[in-house]
């Protein structure tokens, strides 16, 4: 019997993953002035006790005013990144490739955590010490009514953009991780310049793809400038936008073969997030994106969006369709994924895709399960 596509080594740049499992960026709202805690330690680090062979942090803020909400991660400062060290240290230690996913809000900034409704932070949250932020996005046009009016940005608002990506990739390279994934993704600040829907600029950085590739070509040239040659760089795409009118599967193509010839080495192929209308919603969904970005880009690519259990993901890497699979609420109810997708392709969990002292553990209880059943 053939081992397992999906628990097969994947060498990207220089670093070689043990298998094709990725534990997918998910944002915990939970950091205190954009300091990781003990909260997102833990989180993280049962996906490395668990198998995984690459483990993101969440998106992180490169600026203040890049912010989701006052709960984001962030990655602007020197006190960010030593908090984040921890988590990267702890991850390798425990055989998981480290990751951190660079990201900017633009207009879907400045709002409450989502258990508090999601809306546009007001008054009353200032008066708690979360005020409001000015939020930016390629035109004024917000995100809905219940979101806040963006400014466009003009020039010095993206030269500063820039450098916080570029001092965040540095800080994340001094940090210890292994990995950086540029977010230009659902709805956030560099999807908006790609989107027609959101981006009506008519000056160098509007119009046609062209123009509305610019700056995040110009984000990636920047951070890719900065973050070591051995090191690999993802981008988050969404692949579609779902309405007449927005970035298409073509667009997100072209977009990626760009994207490549800068440096990016694996694109992670997400979709939706610059207006509210929903996609479909079935196992696998994003899985055509994943593979018409790696045939028509000649890229790496991680296919993601319910990717439920073992066998479909081992479909999706044997048949060629992406190079890794990223699982957010599959990882979420089932740490152990790895080690169980083990299980279920091979008949035998492989427990030595955990760290030794979690395979010592889980030896010790097998031991004593057949004691038991021998009594």
């Amino acid at each position: 019997m053939s081992s397992p596509a999906l628990l097969s080594p994947f060498t990207v740049s220089g670093l070689t993953l043990k298998n094709r499992i990725v534990v997918s960026p998910m944002c915990q709202y939970s950091a205190v002035d954009g300091v990781v805690t003990d909260w997102h330690l833990v989180h993280l680090g049962r996906f490395a006790l668990g198998g995984a062979a690459l483990v993101f942090v969440e998106a992180t803020g490169v600026e203040a005013r890049g912010r989701i909400s006052p709960g984001d991660t962030g990655i602007w400062n020197d006190a960010q990144a030593r908090a984040l060290a921890r988590i990267a240290e702890f991850l390798k230690a425990n055989g998981a490739a480290a990751g951190i996913q660079l990201a900017h809000a633009g207009r879907k900034g400045s709002t409450r955590r989502p258990w508090d409704g999601g809306v546009e932070l007001n008054a009353e949250d200032a008066a708690k010490g979360e005020p409001a932020w000015e939020t930016l996005s390629p035109s004024a046009i917000p995100f809905s009514d219940t979101y806040p009016k963006p400014r466009a940005m003009n020039a010095a608002d993206m030269a500063e953009v820039i450098i916080a990506f570029r001092e965040a990739a540095r800080r994340a390279n001094d940090a210890g991780f292994d990995v950086v994934e540029i977010h230009a993704a659902h709805g956030y600040l560099l999807h908006e310049f790609l989107s027609p829907l959101v981006n009506h600029r008519t000056d160098a950085y509007g119009g046609d793809l062209q123009g509305r590739m610019k700056f995040p070509l110009e984000v990636i040239e920047t951070v890719r400038a900065v973050w070591p040659a051995h090191k690999p760089l993802f981008l988050r795409v969404s692949s579609s936008d779902y309405v007449d009118g927005g970035v298409t599967i073509e667009d997100t193509v072209a977009f990626a073969k760009a994207a490549k010839a800068l440096g990016v080495d694996v694109v992670d192929c997400s979709s939706g997030g610059n207006t509210p209308v929903p996609p479909k919603l079935y196992p696998g969904y994003q899985v055509p994106y994943a593979e018409a970005v790696r045939k028509g880009a000649g890229v790496a690519t991680m296919a993601i969006g319910l990717i439920l259990d073992a066998e479909l993901a081992e479909t999706i890497i044997a048949s060629g369709k992406a190079d890794l699979i990223a699982l957010a609420r599959p990882a979420l109810e089932d740490p152990n994924f790895a080690i169980h997708a083990s299980a279920a392709l091979t008949g035998t969990p492989d427990y030595g895709l955990a760290p030794t002292p979690a395979k010592s553990g889980l030896d010790r209880l097998a031991q004593a399960l057949k004691h038991m059943a021998k009594a």
